[in-house]
């Protein structure tokens, strides 16, 4: 009966002319197993169709027909947790985990259907708008263009306090279940598309809470942040939308940095507003400018020298001037940091960052071990705060990405019938390093780390020889291009971890990138570590010294589409790519295609 049912939503169209859909599953990294439709076009052009929250793919099969393109193909899923896929939205499930899922299935129609990306564009709808966008920010796909139909940047909660209630429940008592009171009167005056949502049994209409504020923190910075994004983006609204607010998505709109970007709203729609009605009328302004799109050349103006313009470099210089003391964030910032030079010296974190440097590698290992200590019962608690401030949480999260994608290098390596030798250009104390390799089932045949630092190579040195670990470790200037040259054995596996974010000027980086493509062989990777937001940023800058001196620690963000083309020029291809779930930090893989 299910089953029939589903069929019946599936059904685009209901005419001879209706596209047939082919089912399928795919797997996740964590092995979840999701469904997606596939409806074959007659050319190279690809549109996957992303669902709103409780809904699943039948939801937005209609739109197949209804574009009325019949040269793209089509894939839409039913996300984690919905439809007729598995999974759970609780547990450790976050908004970060379907964007991953997202970023997953996208690979998977790339490698299993031949779609290009360049060929391939997104229409999305409400929370899976919101995925999409996240999507983009964070992975930088080079995808040709994105619908996004009334994001859920911003949902009403009718309730007053509802979100303090909620963050603080689950505060106490952990994941629960909340859910949506939602009719299909408030979504579609459609009667006969209303009256499908209550009879359709694939629709589930609880939410885990962590799900739901995990949607609020994820559309904050995806909003603030939306300069990072230059895919060409249609937004389109509905005027007398009753579940989300229209603000948050024109924020969103004004801030992307896409050549070509248009936002509609139409009056009267209600939230579903490509399931509307009057739907032909967003229909065919999504149809015209995704043609527009697809017809257009592949390409973007480079960003190679974003080091020299553009908004993270203009953030950069601003967090470089010196705020007037006697201005309220002034005296705050100076306050605090004066905190940390006395008080917060009872700290055992804190006095290592301010002996040598906020980023060093001795600061880094000390957050990386993450056992709270200090001078007095009052020093431990300072110290128990921030260990656990949000950048050290992204950092130990940075840390085991890396560990999973050094574990992945090393399997792909072995795969290829390469032997697996390792080298880090700028491993700090190497803890994380080591530890991979500890916990790896593999064996590599060298390692080779290296530091500028000779503190750090005599640290590291101590830590492999208890470890049991055969491996080098040399003091070296990973911007010394002289250092790449003649190395035997040749690396498979070239790793930059945490370097890159210290430096603001893309020519250094470059030189690097060139280095290690020269050293590594042929066939191997490189795994390269990003920060394209980070929620302190100011505070660190007005606050923090970095290890050069005592200067501030002031960063340029590149954004993972800059860091992305600073390593595609250089000779790799990215092939896989975590982020943490706060969005600060990236881990990518590339493979060497020279």
């Amino acid at each position: 009966m299910i089953e029939s049912m589903h069929s019946a939503v599936v059904a685009a169209g209901g005419t001879s002319g209706t596209r047939i859909a082919e089912e399928n599953f795919f797997k996740t990294r964590d092995g979840v197993n999701i469904f997606f439709r596939h409806w074959r076009g007659t050319g190279d052009r690809a549109i996957v169709l992303l669902h709103r929250g409780h809904e699943h793919s039948g939801r937005m099969a209609h739109l197949v027909d209804e574009l009325d393109l019949p040269e793209v193909s089509f894939f839409a899923w039913d996300a984690r947790a919905h439809g007729r896929s598995g999974g759970e939205q609780g547990s450790s499930t976050t908004m970060s985990t379907f964007v991953q899922d997202l970023d997953e299935f996208v690979s998977h129609i790339h490698g299993e259907f031949g779609v290009e990306l360049e060929k391939t564009a997104v229409i999305a709808q409400s929370v899976g708008a919101v995925m999409a966008a996240a999507w983009v920010h964070d992975y930088a796909p080079p995808i040709c263009a994105m619908v996004l139909a009334a994001p859920a940047f911003q949902v009403k909660l009718y309730v007053p306090f509802a979100r303090a209630g909620l963050s603080l429940w689950h505060g106490l008592a952990g994941d629960f279940y909340v859910k949506s009171y939602v009719k299909g009167r408030a979504l579609t005056q459609d009667a006969d598309r209303s009256a499908e949502y209550h009879r359709d049994p694939l629709i589930k209409l609880q939410i885990s809470a962590r799900v739901l504020l995990d949607l609020y923190r994820i559309s904050a910075r995806v909003v603030d942040d939306a300069a990072a994004i230059r895919v060409p983006t249609q937004v389109l609204l509905s005027g007398s939308d009753w579940v989300i607010r229209n603000n948050a998505p024109r924020r969103f709109f004004d801030r992307l940095d896409a050549e070509d970007k248009e936002i509609h709203t139409f009056a009267g729609f209600l939230h579903d507003t490509l399931g509307e009605k009057d739907r032909s009328l967003p229909i065919a302004k999504a149809r015209e400018f995704l043609e527009r799109q697809f017809a257009r050349p592949a390409t973007r103006p480079s960003l190679l020298h974003a080091d020299r313009s553009g908004f993270t470099n203009t953030e950069y210089e601003s967090l470089r001037r010196p705020l007037p003391l006697w201005s309220p964030k002034g005296l705050a910032f100076a306050l605090t940091k004066l905190f940390l030079h006395s008080v917060g010296r009872l700290s055992d974190g804190i006095r290592v960052g301010c002996d040598t440097g906020f980023d060093s590698g001795a600061s880094l290992d000390y957050v990386y071990r993450n056992q709270p200590s200090g001078i007095t019962p009052i020093g431990k608690l300072i110290d128990y705060f921030y260990l656990n401030s949000p950048g050290w949480i992204g950092i130990r999260a940075r840390r085991d990405m890396i560990q999973e994608i050094i574990a992945d290098a090393m399997a792909r390596v072995l795969g290829k019938g390469l032997a697996v030798r390792i080298l880090d250009v700028a491993a700090g104390h190497g803890r994380y390093v080591i530890d991979a390799i500890r916990d790896s089932s593999l064996l590599p045949d060298d390692v080779l780390l290296r530091d500028f630092n000779s503190r750090n190579v005599e640290h590291c040195r101590h830590l492999i020889a208890a470890s049991g670990l055969r491996a080098r470790f040399e003091q070296s200037d990973a911007f010394d291009p002289n250092s790449f040259t003649n190395l035997n054995p040749r690396p498979s596996i070239g790793i930059v971890s945490g370097f890159f974010e210290l430096f603001p000027e893309n020519g250094r980086i470059s030189e690097t990138l060139a280095g290690l493509a020269g050293a590594i062989e042929p066939g191997g990777y490189l795994i390269y570590t990003g920060q394209p937001w980070h929620p302190q940023i100011e505070f660190i800058a007005r606050t923090l010294s970095s290890h050069r001196a005592g200067e501030p620690w002031v960063m340029r963000r590149r954004t993972q589409e800059e860091l992305d083309e600073l390593v595609r020029a250089a000779g790799f291809r990215k092939v896989l790519e975590r982020i943490d779930p706060q969005g600060m930090f990236t881990v990518s893989l590339a493979e060497k295609t020279g």
